[in-house]
């Protein structure tokens, strides 16, 4: 049962992509920017339907931005579970743009895309990233840098806080958790990390039984004389909490 699951599952995804490709293709070059997010936020919540996944959502999204949300990194299911929350656009590694398919969906949802190892690319994105506030963006990032197990966050990095610092912009804290949708238990499911294939973990969550995904929004803030270091360790220890409520 699990197998037919995961293939009945499989065949709905793909038709999905293909239909988001067409989307973005023939019907994105005549919508406004607005009605391009609102198509982005709706694809996300029909894809986590066809994976499986339900979405629960706790505190208040943002309304509008400038607004920086920060979140914890738990699996390749974050990004389309965040979208389906809040249109926002993602700093995502520079890799993601070069691949079949995925590639074209995150690039017309408005994604940034970094070189993670180049400095003079960080110092580029953060130009950016402020440059974004100050238009009134509603950004994303996953200061841990990659995934995590879901058990205990990863050091937070500063570096992408300083364009928040710079236009004096708002950062919103995020907690990310997967669950078992009958329990309540936490589900690992969708993790992606260490040594696991990204095929695998794909496989593994579409054979799972019902997920809640829970988003759970916390409250804005400025960074009030923080550094960008002090900010990420602070911004971290709300984000810990809001994971575990």
């Amino acid at each position: 049962m699990r197998s037919l699951r995961a293939c009945w599952r499989l065949v709905r995804v793909l038709g999905h992509i293909a239909k988001g490709l067409c989307i973005v293709t023939f019907r994105f070059p005549a919508l406004g920017s607005e009605q391009q997010q609102a198509r982005v936020q709706v694809w996300s919540m029909e894809l986590l339907a066809h994976v499986g996944v339900s979405l629960r959502i706790q505190g208040q999204p943002p309304v509008t931005g400038p607004v920086m949300l920060v979140a914890n990194h738990l699996s390749w299911l974050d990004i389309p579970v965040l979208h389906a929350a809040r249109h926002c656009r993602f700093v995502s590694k520079s890799d993601v743009q070069g691949w079949p398919l995925i590639g074209a969906l995150a690039s017309a949802a408005g994604t940034l895309y970094i070189e993670r190892t180049s400095r003079r690319d960080a110092l580029r994105m953060v130009r950016t990233l402020q440059e974004s506030l100050e238009q009134r963006e509603v950004l994303a990032v996953f200061p841990e840098g990659t995934t995590g197990d879901g058990r205990q966050l990863l050091p937070f990095h500063a570096n992408l806080l300083q364009a928040a610092v710079a236009a004096d912009a708002p950062v919103q804290p995020v907690g990310l958790r997967f669950a078992d949708r009958a329990s309540g238990v936490t589900s690992h499911a969708p993790s992606y990390i260490g040594d696991e294939t990204l095929v695998g973990s794909i496989w593994r969550t579409l054979s799972a039984p019902p997920i809640e995904a829970v988003v759970h929004f916390g409250l804005p803030e400025q960074a009030q004389g923080r550094d960008r270091r002090d900010w990420a360790r602070d911004l971290q220890g709300v984000v810990d909490t809001l994971r575990k409520t």
